[in-house]
């Protein structure tokens, strides 16, 4: 049985689409795209947000974690996302130290996000960034916060791994969305944290939370484009689940394609242009003149 979609999916999304989504209980689709096809693609579809994800370090240009994601890299997916949407709201994920060193920092690098098009940025880390996310709101730039496995900390977290599975860490959790929530944050993503822990603090929170791998009492769910579409390889993330196959049907698509070229069977008549044969007939006699001049010389 599908669920019919939330009235006034057919305007723009904001953020505070965001907050009302939460207060009449709706839950919000968010999905990654990278480029403009993709993002033509998924804004089709009907998805509430699109986050131009840091994750693109690893599904876009091959490296093993978003570490080494740059600005120059975010800025262009940025740019080319929001160019194949009409309504979805578009957040740019803020790369590995482009906002951690300071404020200003962080202000001038989600700034240029938000010349590229972005409706908002997406930052990672919970009480310790509660004045650079103020800061950003008072400078009319929303911000989602991200908490739990928070990927550009990997090698701090010692591995792609649950997070909160103790009272200890729960509980600083719980604290660090309230002080993002305090801050001025718009959502805040939760990733790869206990059900129970993600439900509880989604219904603590005033503000919508966002899961990846955090069970279904989050208030929306957000998942890469290439793990859904089948389009990442053989491994599929846990938390990910694949509706389509599509990389192995763009596999055997340019296979064959390449048969066909390799047996001269394409083009074919259908992709072909033809001359006027008055004008090839002008060529040759044109080209068999010249020709023959040079060989008399």
């Amino acid at each position: 049985m599908s669920v019919q979609a939330p009235a006034g999916t057919d305007r723009p999304v904001t953020t505070a689409t965001f907050r009302a989504r939460k207060a009449a209980g709706q839950r919000i689709a968010m999905i990654t795209a990278y480029d403009v096809s993709s993002a033509r693609l998924v804004d089709a579809a009907g998805v509430d947000a699109i986050l131009v994800g840091d994750s693109l370090g690893m599904t876009v240009l091959g490296h093993l974690s978003t570490l080494q994601v740059t600005m120059d890299d975010m800025l262009r997916a940025t740019a080319a996302v929001v160019r194949g949407v009409q309504r979805a709201l578009v957040i740019a994920d803020m790369p590995f130290m482009s906002y951690q060193v300071s404020a200003e920092d962080a202000l001038r690098n989600a700034a240029a996000f938000m010349v590229a098009g972005a409706g908002a940025v997406k930052l990672e880390g919970g009480a310790h960034m509660a004045d650079t996310v103020r800061r950003l709101v008072d400078a009319g730039i929303p911000v989602m916060g991200h908490l739990g496995l928070t990927p550009q900390s990997v090698n701090q977290l010692g591995g792609y791994k649950v997070q909160g599975k103790d009272v200890a860490a729960a509980s600083k959790l719980l604290d660090d969305c309230r002080a993002l929530q305090e801050a001025g944050a718009f959502a805040i993503v939760l990733e790869c944290i206990p059900a129970e822990l993600a439900a509880l603090a989604s219904a603590e929170l005033v503000i919508p939370t966002i899961g990846i791998g955090a069970g279904a009492g989050c208030d929306g769910e957000v998942q890469v484009y290439t793990d859904l579409l089948g389009l990442g390889g053989d491994f599929t993330p846990r938390h990910a689940k694949r509706y389509a196959e599509l990389g192995a049907a763009v596999t055997a698509a340019v296979a064959a394609y390449a048969d066909d070229v390799r047996r001269g069977a394409f083009p074919g008549e259908a992709q072909t242009t033809h001359a006027d044969p008055a004008v090839m007939d002008e060529l040759r006699a044109t080209h068999s003149d010249s020709a023959c001049g040079k060989a008399g010389e």
